[in-house]
């Protein structure tokens, strides 16, 4: 098992475990770029980690003032993972992990944010259509996606930035 940094707030520097295998948890300077991009939506907000792996971009939501997360992967050993990292930085009790895939995944709320950062070998729109649902009005969905940005009838894209084989694209819901 492997690990990563979380890049800033109250657990910058932390080191957490990913969970190996097929997960390939997004770059620390993709990630840093990302959290820059949306820190106005962080403090105090309620955010869902999808295809969460380590949980990494739920936990440096909170280690950025989110109060609450919900982390969802369908992968026994990726939340195993999740529950271990919120556990030894000792948030879980803010935290919510659920076993499942995304489209399964029914009842999770309205965020604030929601992450999708879906394997590129495997990315399907449909599932990333589910996920705007659980968005909140005037929220934001951040979408790492192979390719071009797509369209949703009812968000907004607000940025949209490559790096490397990837492009990070956030949203606003009207």
């Amino acid at each position: 098992m492997s690990s990563i940094k979380i890049t800033s707030g109250i657990f910058r520097g932390r080191n957490i475990s990913t969970p190996g295998g097929k997960t390939h948890p997004m770059g620390e300077r993709e990630r840093l770029a990302l959290f820059n991009m949306i820190s106005e939506y962080l403090p105090e907000a309620v955010v869902l980690d999808a295809y969460a792996g380590s949980g990494a971009l739920g936990i440096e939501a909170m280690s950025r003032g989110a109060n609450r997360a919900v982390f969802v992967d369908k992968s026994a050993d990726a939340v195993r993972t999740i529950e271990k990292n919120l556990d030894v930085l000792g948030i879980q009790e803010n935290c919510e992990v659920k076993k499942s895939s995304i489209l399964e995944a029914d009842n999770l709320g309205f965020f604030d944010v929601v992450f999708a950062d879906p394997p590129y070998d495997n990315f399907k729109l449909t599932e990333i259509e589910h996920l705007v649902q659980f968005v909140k009005d005037r929220g934001i969905l951040v979408l790492s996606h192979p390719g071009d940005a797509p369209e949703f009838p009812e968000m907004s894209l607000e940025k949209s930035r490559k790096y490397a084989g990837a492009t990070i694209s956030i949203y606003v819901k009207r």
